[in-house]
């Protein structure tokens, strides 16, 4: 498979979900993606993580148009997670077989209520089913009714903790709980799902939004536990609306079709400092260590 073929070479990407039109602020974090590969000639990978049900093969080929009209380029056809479950079932089954995952039945609503370690942060899992034995896991089936999810049997009793190394925020540490890997319905989690990708292309470096600096212990331990070297992180800062909150469409014109092509490479490059009004000439002027640490507030005009 030609993805195989070349993960030997270095490369970065970007990962949009197609369950909504990109925004400003999405199409800001492509073309700050597309400048951290491009300036470290590393190859420059699309791929479209469509394995939510809430995403739709349109709106993934609208996102698809609006970052080439933007004129980010990427090596090889884009690739779509659905395209091959079996890469994250075999990762499943390996895992398995180390006896590093375990059958969970709680819901979210379990885990909110259940009591956890002082410092625990918001939604880490408590342990609920960790240490269930065959009877009560039987009894679980019998009480839910649902299929289970499958959660990773993490070191240090499910409060490990792992410490990433991130361009713009320097070292991070995190707690890694016992984090889902595969869903009830046996869809692959978020968090199992970019490492086995990454991995598989050769991605080598991860750009992304700073909303997503907390999962990369997560990402980063699991990589380890599979062999994988640890990717190089940068999270760049969020853009926000006039109110502080997090762009979305509600907060006006905000999508490349109501911005226009032009306007919107502009936009961008004022935000990042840069004269240039094109990615092309960003790329000439691209300076890591110079990019801005503060979110970026996003008026339409």
């Amino acid at each position: 498979m030609r993805e195989e073929q070349n993960a030997a070479t270095p490369a970065g990407r970007f990962a949009p979900s197609p369950s909504a039109d990109l925004h400003i602020g999405n199409l800001r974090t492509a073309v700050l993606a597309w400048l951290f590969a491009r300036s470290t000639d590393r190859r420059f990978l699309m791929r479209v993580e469509d394995l939510d049900d809430r995403t739709h093969d349109n709106i993934a080929e609208r996102q698809l148009a609006d970052l080439a009209a933007l004129g980010i380029t990427w090596d090889g056809p884009a690739t779509r997670q659905s395209g091959h479950p079996q890469r994250y079932d075999a990762v499943v089954d390996t895992l398995s077989e180390r006896g590093l995952v375990y059958e969970c039945y709680c819901t979210r609503r379990d885990i909110a209520s259940a009591p956890r370690a002082p410092h625990a942060p918001e939604g880490a899992y408590p342990g609920t089913c960790r240490d269930l034995t065959d009877a009560q896991r039987e009894t679980r089936r019998e009480e839910t009714g649902r299929p289970p999810a499958l959660r990773l049997r993490t070191e240090g009793g499910g409060a490990a903790e792992f410490t990433v190394h991130d361009l713009l925020h320097g070292d991070y540490t995190g707690l890694v709980d016992d984090f889902v890997v595969r869903r009830g319905d046996g869809v692959p989690a978020y968090n199992l799902a970019v490492v086995v990708d990454d991995a598989a292309s050769g991605v080598d470096q991860v750009v992304r939004g700073d909303d997503l600096l907390a999962s990369s212990p997560r990402q980063a331990y699991l990589a380890r536990l599979l062999g994988h070297p640890e990717p190089t992180y940068a999270h760049v800062p969020l853009v926000l609306n006039a109110d502080g909150a997090r762009l979305a469409k509600r907060d006006g014109a905000v999508t490349l079709a109501e911005i226009g092509v032009t306007r919107a490479l502009g936009q961008i490059a004022e935000s990042l400092g840069y004269t240039a009004r094109t990615i092309e000439g960003m790329l000439a002027e691209f300076d890591p260590q110079r990019l801005p640490r503060a979110p970026w507030v996003y008026r339409p005009a």
